[in-house]
């Protein structure tokens, strides 16, 4: 009877070490797969996919368990889907924390009727609104990329640097919209900048002729979109070529992409001027470059690195919570992304659980920059200039 105990509880033993073996600690991603970013979700995706596949290649998190990402579609644009998306992440597939969303309004969305409330801890690797900062968000909502706020700044000062003193403006009616085109405004007017006209639009129109004859009423030939590249920024640049009344074209981060110039035509746009967050000369911006070439993926694909840089600090954070819990989890992301402590690079995830397993301190300095969360969970960061050239966007340089 003793012998027959002692094996029943060796199989029960096996069983759970063998159980936690090939127990999954569960990350979830809320992108927009459809609606005006689709055409750039997909390699952000990627990105975050990247920092997962390394984990696992380099034993796993939390003593040898897989690390998995889910995914879930937004759509962008629609607050419903946003939310619907985040509560099948956060309550049927339990996921511990979220790499996104990705457009601000869905982050926002997503943040206040599901993630804060629940108390799960979101990292956005593209929500670049103002907004996302004023969240209510008990220190739950972070991103890996800067505000808007200094985007729209760089842009203004970009531009008057140029010679380009007067503009109209467009841009699309939302909390990415309308706080790229504030902080804009309000550095390009205080700095000598003319702002001819400035108008919001809706996304998702297949005409905007009307709003581009007013635009052009004003004689002022450079024109401003601040919009998406797959909807209404697409849509406007066409009709603005169709119409003849502007010769210089100009965009920010959501309208840098070879899609834009592919279906509008790379005659068309050749000499376009854009912006968009990018990644200082530090040694981690390389590491991430060589590991991305090496899946034969684009490195400087648009918030890519950030995505990837989302991903890798929550399960650092995860493993120095030293469970698949949620609570906690915002105080060790603090942890391992600011300093003081031994520097991580992308890709050092075994050394970075060596050091967390000996009671050291980590300090992740990542590809898209040093992601050092200030009290608002937002990061310092760069910008960079974009020039459409030879049918495609090419980075001409960080703007100083």
């Amino acid at each position: 009877m003793i012998k027959k105990t002692l094996l029943c509880s060796a199989i029960v033993a096996a069983t759970a070490m063998t159980s936690l073996a090939h127990a999954e600690v569960k990350l979830g991603f809320l992108g927009g797969f459809t609606g005006p970013i689709e055409s750039l979700a997909p390699p952000i995706y990627q990105g975050a996919q990247l920092a997962i596949s390394q984990i696992n290649e380099q034993g796993g998190i939390l003593g040898g368990q897989t690390l998995t990402i889910s995914s879930a579609d937004t759509t962008c644009t629609d607050a419903s889907a946003a939310i619907n998306a985040a509560d099948r992440m956060i309550n049927t597939e339990n996921v511990v924390a979220i790499v996104g969303a990705l457009c601000s309004g869905a982050t926002i969305a997503a943040a206040n009727n599901v993630a804060v409330p629940a108390g799960v801890v979101m990292v956005s690797p593209a929500s670049t609104s103002p907004a996302i900062a004023e969240i209510n968000d008990n220190d739950l909502v972070f991103r890996t990329t800067p505000s808007d706020s200094y985007q729209g700044e760089v842009l203004a000062r970009l531009l008057l640097s140029k010679g380009i003193k007067e503009v109209v403006v467009t841009y699309v009616n939302n909390d990415y919209g309308q706080g790229l085109a504030n902080a804009f405004s309000a550095t390009y007017e205080a700095e000598g900048g003319f702002i001819a006209a400035n108008a919001a639009h809706e996304d998702g129109k297949a005409d905007y002729r009307s709003e581009l004859g007013s635009l052009a009423s004003s004689g002022v030939d450079n024109l401003l979109v601040l919009a998406y590249a797959d909807t209404s920024g697409q849509t406007i640049l066409r009709q603005a070529y169709e119409s003849g009344n502007f010769t210089q074209y100009i965009g920010a981060d959501g309208m840098v992409g070879d899609a834009l110039v592919n279906a509008v035509g790379a005659d068309v746009l050749e000499g376009m001027i854009a912006t968009r967050p990018g990644k200082p000369d530090i040694p981690g911006t390389e590491a991430y470059a060589e590991a991305a070439r090496a899946i034969g993926m684009d490195p400087n694909a648009v918030f890519a690195s950030q995505a990837y840089d989302a991903a890798f600090l929550l399960a650092l954070a995860i493993e120095k919570n030293g469970s698949a819990e949620r609570a906690g989890l915002n105080e060790a992301l603090r942890a391992v992304a600011l300093p003081p402590g031994e520097v991580i690079l992308p890709g050092e995830w075994e050394k970075a659980v060596q050091l967390l397993a000996e009671g050291k301190e980590i300090n992740y300095e990542g590809a898209a920059g040093t992601q050092d969360f200030d009290e608002r969970g937002n990061v310092p960061g760069v910008i960079e200039e974009m020039v459409v050239r030879d049918g495609s966007f090419q980075t001409v340089g960080l703007i100083e």
